[in-house]
This record gives structure tokens, C-alpha cells and sequence, in this order.
């Protein structure tokens, strides 16, 4: 969640270090430390510079002179450091604490431990080696600027903490460590998640600021009385303030999706209010109610609708259990979404049957207002059209069901992804290099890449991290490196300048002229969301299973080949795991055993003598530091210089390691990676310009004519696809479960099967502006949109309800069955039309957005808009069409159907 590096002008004093193995042991023993005591932080990753180690370089030729193994050195270095504690001396009626003190302090220390007596003369440890200050053996390096090496840290957030809290701690932590720092050294935070995090909750607050404005606008317009609007809009902060409060109950915190679930919401907070003080409200103004109390008139008003109102938000809340069956990332991220708007809608439901006629009883009058014109004329136009939808069943319900039909049709043409892209504000590009190639050359590829990219004036910072860090969390080979690229703000940039897109697109097409790379164009946390998904670090992976390396590997380059021009496939690359260079000593058996050597000490010379490794620790203050064994450079500097290394045999002799073992030089993997019990080679691409789904469907058909598999080889496809697809699943199968408990609540609601098929009608209804929402505005079918049209079902099913229960209470009272269809339609449709209106406004701003996190609620917001739209034009006029074919036109009151 936070990055940062260090630098040293060049007057600080190292004390004789060079600077970057300097600033490495600053890094790890005073800000490492320090940060890492901060509350929420698991771990500090410190990466770049030199570990300072206390080197033991052994000349081979003195060994032989001395007559001495490297197993003498090992055993010298341990014996001649270690401390131990003697309990304690009472002295004068005093304990004094007993300590036996041995443990090496310097590098003169080393350089005196002695080997060996020859002669009467002692052999140390400095007339067989070099003992000097040197580098532990790094597979990272990290680069700024294309200018110069930095040490970097990488803090690692606490499972469950609030990212934003974190940072702010670091932040407060920062400026203590730099206090502590030597003067001239400098700790430069370069990327945190707090920014983003603050720009992708405002995006969501702004949103939901102004959307709670146009709802209520649109109540007071609607109502035409302010104090019917006010106690209508007090619902709104209200169930607000109770998800908020649910929220800190249950651990929620405040983030993109829980906060979008309030604002996705905010539309359907006021609908149970608004039917309940529009029906208070008509009461009250009623001539034949004017001989009854005030109290009265509210109460039978208010019974009068409590149940559909129960039912109806007890109906949204349970349309929503779908997204609770989530697994994954997707359950991860859409569960607080969910449990917001339930918390929300809870709290609305408290307001409208509790507070809602309480403050009517104080706050309405029972003086009539006029409606206003636009309410007026709403009727009006109302009236001719419902009258012909009555009398033209046929027709009406001919449409609907055209209308459905089509929109089913073009829902095939509507593409599909998991989650849209989140945008962060910056660029990480996985770079990825020949596998033989070393670090020092991967750094040198890298600096060529940042100066390029600094060319550029959109271009604010670049840090690359080349490889991996000595102990982490990303087994990353020196071939790999992650170049991240910090953006000017668009305060900053001239009149002109490239946006993002346009940016990579010129940085894909000049950096790919560096021969022998491969550019993965991501983001920093979409690279990681990516990496956990798969194991890889893009959007598709195409992972081939088996046994031989080499088959796999052929079969990856003919995958490869085969859908490298799929349209919307960029940044195709396949696995670099195979082509480094390999020396391998392998042992005599027959050998060994002639000359009276064992094989492990074969094996002891090519891992302590050739490879080095650190024997022991030495301790200055609380630091500590490797105290590292190996031959000299020039004893291990090529195959023919190992093979004239020499073991002493039992009998004393020396043996060359040539005669021992055979030496020979090969190609092989630089790693083999596996997966459910098999080896795996990865073909791996991103989507640009294009819908993830329809890529894959491209790859999966190219692969499945082009490309034929050995016996024991299979594929699989991963990435983010694959969560798709699991949702997706998943969603088909608890989706048609809530419909029937739907059509179940809707049946105990009303008491009529047949009126609660009257109001599922509205439900494929709704699918039509969704689906035709997605189309125009160029939404794909993710998650979020399935999300959406969850929501809208239950909003859907909302309005029906209100609209079949006014229906049947004209029917009650005694009117003819087209009579109660029109002056139910009339009753109903400004309370119908403000809550579909006042839920289309709270989302539209979400819908308009275009700050970061809108990506994520776009779609969502698409498919509600847009649905309810159609859904409650068809609400108004189909289910009075089709009311009496259910209901049948003998309904009496009290008829269960």
C-alpha cells in the first residue's frame, strides 16, 4: 500500500561504505524498523542497494600450502564466536552475573582467528583469505529516472486494516524516521493507495451528494407541498445514517463499493416514504375524510399501505441474497455493496412505517393544495393512453413481449467482462527479458527503457524493480522487472498533452523497438489483482499442462502463434521460463569412490567453495551482518577454473574436482512452475478495445481448430475470465431460486397466485432498457451490470405491487374491473413515476461520472437507469392489459384466485 526510496547527497558521510550499500543498511535497520512498528503494517520489503556482509574470500592455493579444508575455515569461524552466560558470583552479599564474551566484532577479529598450528607458529584465518567489507549476492535492483540506483521499502498492509489509516499513520511515522536520518538523506514516498482510494470514495460522495439533491428536487416537484417533500427527504440521510451505523457495527469500511451501495440506493431510500405520505397525504386532503380526527385519518392511511410497503422493500432486500452467494474476488468486492443497501433499506423501511406518519401527523395540513401543472399534465397525458391500453390488450402486450424478444436477441451482441478496469492514475509495465540475460544487463535494458519513457512530459516519476527482493513476496527472476510511471496531474500538463490511453499506446509502440523484450502494459494494483487471480500478471492466461518442458513449450509457441492476431488481443507473450545457461557438476560415483571421496563433499566444494554461503553472524549493537565463505573470484571464474579446484581424499591426498565429477555446459529452464499436480507453461495477453468475453470465445475456438494437444497434455484459461465465469455460474443458479421467493413473498403478500404473476411480468420487462443501456453507452456485461439488473428486478417488482394493491382495493369498493384499472392507474401514477424518477436521478449522476471508481458503478448504474426507464413506461400499460386475463373479470373482494 506504500512505496518509497531512499537518497544520500554527496556530502553525507558513509564511513567508507559505498552509497548504496549505505543506504541499504540504513534502510534496513532504521527505517525498516521503525515503519514497521506502525499499527496495521505487516511488513516492511526492502529492495535496491547492497546488504553489507563481512566476506571470507579463500585462496584455494593457501589452503593447499597450510594443508587445510573448507570445512576448517567453518568450524574455526564457530568456535571463535560465541558468547555464554556463567550464572552468577555472590560477592559481598551481591550477585554479580557470570558472562563469557567471544563473539567477533570487526573484521581484524576475523582476520585473527586461528586455524591451526605449523611449527610452532599459528596459521589465521588472514594467510589463507581475504577478509574484507563486501556485497551479499542480490537478485534485485531498483532504478530511478533512468539516472541512478535507489533503495527502496515496500510496506505490506495488515490483513482487514483500512488502507487509508494506514498511510496516514505512515505518514506520521515518515517524518519522525526522517528526523532520525543522517543529514542529507532523504526518504521520498512515490506511490501510496491513499490517493487513490480519497479520489475513488469522492467519486462515489459527489455522486451520491448530488443525486440526494435531484431526489429531492424531484419529491417536491412530484408532491407540489414542501412538508410532504421534507418528511420524504428526511428519509433519505436518515437510512443513510443506519447503514452507516450497521457499517461500523459489522467492520465495513468506507470504501468504493460499500459507499456505491448507499448511493446506488439513495433513489430507493424514499420510495417506501413517498407511498406512505402520498397516501397520508391524499387522505387528509380527502373531502369524505374531513368529519374524522387528524390521528385517525393518518392511521387508516398509513394501514393502508404498510403492507405493500413492507413486502415491497422486504422484496428489494431479498433480490440482493444473490450477490451474498458470491465466492472469490467478486464476492470479496460485492458483498459490503450488498450489505449497505440492506442496511440502507432497513433504515428506509423504519422511516416510512414509524417516522414517516409520526411527522405527518404534525407537519401536514389538511388543506387542500393543487397539483402542479407538471403532475397535472402527467394525468392528462395519462389518461387517453391507459383508456387504450385497456381496450387493446392484444396490441399492448404484443409489443411488450416484441420488445422482450428483441432485447433477449441482442443480448448476445452485448460483450462480457468480470470487473471494469479501475483506473489508478498510473502505469506499470511488466517488462519482461531473454532468460539468460544477467542483472547487470537487465538493469542496463531497463535504464535505456526509463530515459525513453521520461522523454515524455506527461511522464511525472519512473521506478523500476528489477527482479526481486532478497526476501519477499514476488518470486520474480532477474529477467522480469516492473516499471511503474507516475502521471503529472492534469493541473500540471500543457494544453495538448496525451491523455492516458494515447500515452501507452505511443509508449507500447516506441519501447517495443528495444530488441528482446516483451511489454505488459497494467497498473500497480490491477497487476497484483491480476497476478492473484492467475499466478500471472495479465488479464488472460492460457496455461498448458503436462509433463515434458519441451513439449509444453512447443505447444505455448504454436498456442501463440495461432491467436497472435485476435482483434482486441495486446501484449501477447508466452512464458520466458526456458534458455538459461547451465554449468552442472555432476559427481562420480565410481570416482568418488576410488579416491576416498564421498559425494557430499563433492557437492560441499560446489556449494560452499564455488557458491559461497553465509557460515555465521556477526553483531554490532543490534545490527547484524552475514559473515559470507567463498573461494576467490579467479578460483571459480569459469568451468576450467572449477574443474581445478582440489578435495583432500581420507588418505590426505588432493584430488582435482575435474577427476571427481563431470563438468558440462547446457541450456535448461529458469524456473518450472507448477499447478494442480502438473507442470504448466503460460501464454498470457491482455484485452484492449475490446470485450474480455468475445476475446476468449476467438481464442478458445482458434485454439480448439488449430492447435491438437499430445495425449496428457490439456488447457485450461485463467485470468479474469475465469471469475466471470464462476459468477456468472453462480448467478444462474441462485437468480431463478430468489425469483421464486420473490413470486412466494408476492403470493403471501396479496393472497393471489394470480397477482403475483400479474407483477412477475415486470420482471423480463425490466430487461429491455437495461440491455438496450448497455448497447448504447458501450457497457459490457460484467458483474456490476449483472448487479444492476438484480436491482432493477427488485424495483421492478416494487412498483407492480403498489400499482396491482391500489388496483384490488378499487376492486373492494365496489368498482367494475376497467373502471378499477383506470383510477387505479391514475391514483397510482405520480407515486409510481416518483420512485422510479427519483431512483434514476439518484443514479444518474453515477451514471455521468467520470472521476476514478465510476468505471466500477458505470455499468450498474447503466442497466438501472435505462431499465427502469422502459420498465416503468410498461408497468403503467401492461399490467393493466394484462390484469384481467389473470385476475379475470368476475374478481370479487376477498377472491384468493
Amino acid at each position: 500500500v506504500f512505496i518509497y526510496y531512499l537518497t544520500a547527497d554527496d556530502t553525507v558521510d558513509t564511513g567508507g561504505k559505498d552509497k548504496d550499500t549505505y543506504l541499504r543498511e540504513l534502510n534496513d535497520w532504521i527505517v525498516k524498523r521503525q515503519l514497521q512498528s506502525v499499527a496495521g503494517v505487516t511488513d516492511v520489503l526492502s529492495m535496491g542497494g547492497h546488504v553489507l556482509q563481512y566476506q571470507i574470500q579463500v585462496d584455494p592455493a593457501a589452503l593447499q600450502e597450510f594443508d587445510l579444508a573448507l570445512g576448517d575455515l567453518v568450524e574455526a569461524v564457530r568456535q571463535n564466536n560465541r558468547n555464554v552466560g556463567g550464572q552468577f558470583l555472590v560477592l559481598d552479599a551481591e550477585e554479580h552475573l557470570v558472562r563469557g564474551l567471544g563473539l567477533l566484532s570487526d573484521l581484524d577479529d576475523i582476520r585473527n582467528i586461528p586455524l591451526k598450528t605449523q611449527s610452532g607458529t599459528a596459521v589465521r584465518m588472514q594467510d589463507v583469505a581475504d577478509v574484507q567489507y563486501g556485497r551479499e549476492i542480490r537478485r534485485g535492483v531498483v532504478h530511478r529516472n533512468g539516472q541512478r540506483e535507489v533503495v527502496s521499502g515496500i510496506v505490506l498492509k495488515l490483513y482487514g486494516e483500512n488502507t487509508s489509516d494506514v498511510i496516514a499513520r505512515l505518514y506520521e511515522k515518515v517524518e519522525e524516521v526522517q528526523r532520525a536520518l543522517p543529514e542529507g538523506v532523504r526518504l521520498v514516498p512515490y506511490y501510496e493507495q491513499a490517493q487513490l482510494v480519497d479520489q475513488a470514495t469522492w467519486t462515489v460522495k459527489k455522486s451520491l451528494l448530488i443525486g440526494a439533491a435531484l431526489v429531492i428536487l424531484t419529491l417536491a416537484v412530484f408532491l407540489g407541498n414542501l412538508r410532504s417533500a421534507l418528511i420524504v427527504a428526511l428519509s433519505l440521510p436518515i437510512s443513510a445514517l443506519i447503514a452507516v451505523i450497521f457499517m461500523g457495527r459489522y467492520g465495513i469500511s468506507a470504501n468504493l463499493m460499500s459507499l456505491g451501495g448507499i448511493a446506488i440506493g439513495i433513489g430507493m431510500l424514499g420510495d417506501g416514504a413517498i407511498v406512505m405520505v402520498e397516501n397520508i397525504y391524499r387522505h387528509l386532503t380527502d373531502p369524505a375524510n374531513a368529519a374524522r380526527s387528524k390521528l385517525e385519518v393518518v392511521h387508516a392511511a398509513a394501514r393502508e399501505v404498510a403492507r405493500p410497503i413492507v413486502f415491497s422493500i422486504t422484496i428489494i432486500i431479498l433480490v440482493f441474497v444473490p450477490i451474498f452467494a458470491l465466492e472469490g474476488v467478486e464476492g470479496k468486492m460485492f458483498r459490503p455493496l450488498a450489505f449497505t443497501i440492506c442496511f440502507a433499506l432497513l433504515g428506509s423501511m423504519a422511516m416510512a412505517m414509524v417516522v414517516s406518519p409520526v411527522l405527518s401527523v404534525y407537519l401536514l395540513k389538511r388543506t387542500a393544495q393543487r397539483e402542479l401543472w407538471l403532475v397535472r399534465g402527467l394525468k392528462a397525458a395519462y389518461r387517453p393512453l391507459l383508456g387504450w391500453a385497456i381496450c387493446r390488450r392484444v396490441i399492448v402486450v404484443a409489443v411488450a413481449a416484441g420488445a422482450f424478444v428483441a432485447a433477449a436477441w441482442a443480448m448476445t451482441a452485448v460483450g462480457t467482462e468480470f470487473v471494469p478496469t479501475l483506473e489508478e492514475g498510473s502505469i506499470l509495465i511488466g517488462v519482461t527479458m531473454a532468460p539468460s540475460i544477467s542483472l547487470e544487463q537487465a538493469t542496463e535494458t531497463v535504464i535505456g527503457l526509463e530515459r525513453e519513457i521520461m522523454a515524455y512530459d506527461e511522464v511525472r516519476e519512473v521506478v523500476s524493480r528489477i527482479g526481486r527482493p532478497e526476501a519477499g513476496s514476488h518470486p520474480h527472476p532477474v529477467n522480469y522487472a516492473e516499471v511503474q510511471i507516475e502521471l503529472r496531474s492534469p493541473g500540471e500538463l500543457p494544453s495538448g498533452s496525451m491523455s492516458k490511453a494515447q500515452l501507452i499506446r505511443e509508449l507500447d509502440a516506441k519501447l517495443a523497438e528495444h530488441p528482446g523484450v516483451q511489454l505488459n502494459f497494467t497498473q500497480p494494483i490491477q497487476n497484483a489483482f491480476d497476478e492473484l487471480l492467475s499466478g500471472t500478471r495479465a488479464q488472460l492466461a492460457i496455461k498448458v499442462y503436462g509433463d515434458d518442458l519441451d513439449v509444453l513449450r512447443e505447444q505455448a509457441d504454436l498456442i501463440s502463434a495461432a491467436i497472435e492476431d485476435v482483434p482486441g488481443l495486446v501484449d501477447l507473450s508466452v512464458e520466458q521460463s526456458f534458455g538459461q545457461p547451465q554449468v552442472q557438476i555432476i559427481a562420480d560415483r565410481e570416482a568418488c569412490s576410488r579416491h576416498g571421496v564421498a559425494v557430499s563433499e563433492v557437492l560441499e566444494v560446489v556449494e560452499l567453495a564455488i557458491g559461497g554461503e553465509v557460515i555465521d553472524n556477526l553483531y554490532v549493537n543490534t545490527r547484524r551482518f552475514g559473515i559470507h565463505l567463498r573461494f576467490t573470484a579467479d578460483a571459480r571464474l569459469d568451468p576450467v577454473a572449477i574443474g581445478n579446484i582440489e578435495i583432500r581424499t581420507r588418505s590426505g591426498a588432493r584430488v582435482a574436482l575435474s577427476e571427481l565429477a563431470g563438468i558440462r555446459q547446457i541450456e535448461g529452464p529458469i524456473q518450472i512452475n507448477r499447478e494442480k499436480n502438473q507442470r504448466r507453461w503460460t501464454v498470457q495477453g491482455n484485452v484492449r478495445g475490446r470485450d474480455l468475453g468475445g476475446v476468449y470465445e476467438d481464442i478458445r475456438r482458434r485454439i480448439d481448430d488449430e492447435v491438437t494437444l499430445p495425449a496428457g497434455y490439456f488447457v485450461e484459461y485463467g485470468g479474469q475470465f475465469e471469475n466471470q465465469q464462476r459468477a456468472m455460474a453462480r448467478l444462474r443458479i441462485i437468480v431463478p431460486t430468489v425469483f421464486v421467493g420473490v413470486f412466494v413473498m408476492l403470493w403471501m403478500a396479496l393472497g393471489s397466485h394470480r397477482h403475483a404473476m400479474i407483477i412477475m411480468v415486470n420482471v423480463p420487462l425490466a430487461l429491455i432498457g437495461g440491455v438496450a443501456g448497455l448497447l448504447l453507452t458501450g457497457e459490457y456485461l460484467s458483474v456490476p451490470a449483472s448487479v444492476g439488473f438484480i436491482a432493477l428486478f427488485g424495483i421492478a417488482v416494487q412498483n407492480g405491487l403498489v400499482l396491482v394493491g391500489t388496483i384490488r382495493q378499487c376492486r373492494r369498493e365496489g368498482l367494475q374491473q376497467d373502471d378499477a384499472l383506470m383510477e387505479a392507474g391514475l391514483l397510482r401514477v405520480r407515486p409510481v413515476l416518483m420512485t422510479a424518477l427519483t431512483t434514476v436521478l439518484g443514479l444518474l449522476p453515477l451514471l455521468l461520472s467520470e472521476g476514478i471508481g465510476s468505471e466500477v458503478q458505470r455499468p450498474l448504474a447503466v442497466v438501472v437507469v435505462f431499465g427502469l426507464a422502459t420498465s416503468t413506461l410498461l408497468t403503467l400499460f401492461v399490467i393493466p392489459a394484462v390484469y384481467g386475463w389473470f385476475a379475470g373479470r368476475s374478481e370479487v373482494a376477498g377472491d384468493g384466485g
